[in-house]
């Protein structure tokens, strides 16, 4: 026969320790990682309105090449045939590239604010929202232009801000689960 317990001590208040912007953030820094470019590692994410992940990406070359035979380097009075800006593609543009589908609708959390050239690509490809990380080209010309053309088409563009404690948090779970 069974007894009738009561079992309230074992409904607890459960809480995620970072919320979706946070979460697909750390995702876009994850994707960073695999950039092969020695000065500047930017990554990529495309969410849903579900927060379903679409796609990722991460500045490189392009896909394929012979990555030996080209430069890294970006002095600035080399022809652009010897800097990486002649065939490094960038992260939004890699995401956009390799998505399964359409991104109407979608976020895009990217580490750094796009270029003008990405802000394009985005635009076409009717992205609601860009969320970034930092904008160290911010008043530049190609960031200017970039956001004209994200005010022109109603693309939402906001940082996020990481607090300075989700780096704890997260070294603390990778210990926890990497440890026995």
């Amino acid at each position: 026969m069974s007894e009738n317990k009561n079992y309230t001590d074992n409904y607890i208040e459960a809480k995620s320790a970072v919320d979706w912007d946070e979460y697909f953030m750390l995702q876009a820094i994850m994707a960073s990682f695999k950039s092969k470019d020695p000065a500047t590692k930017v990554g990529c994410v495309f969410v849903d309105q579900n927060n379903h992940q679409i796609t990722f990406g991460y500045n490189g070359f392009v896909a394929g090449i012979d990555e030996s035979k080209l430069p890294w380097g970006k002095l600035k009075n080399a022809p652009l045939e010897h800097q990486k800006y002649g065939y490094v593609v960038h992260a939004e543009a890699n995401a956009i590239l390799h998505s399964p589908g359409n991104l109407k609708g979608s976020k895009c959390y990217v580490t750094l604010f796009p270029c003008h050239e990405c802000a394009k690509l985005l635009a076409s490809s009717k992205v609601d929202e860009i969320i970034y990380l930092q904008d160290k080209h911010f008043g530049t010309e190609t960031n200017t232009i970039a956001r004209k053309i994200f005010e022109l088409t109603d693309i939402k563009f906001r940082r996020l801000k990481l607090e300075d404690d989700i780096i704890s948090k997260l070294s603390h779970h990778f210990h926890e689960m990497t440890n026995d």
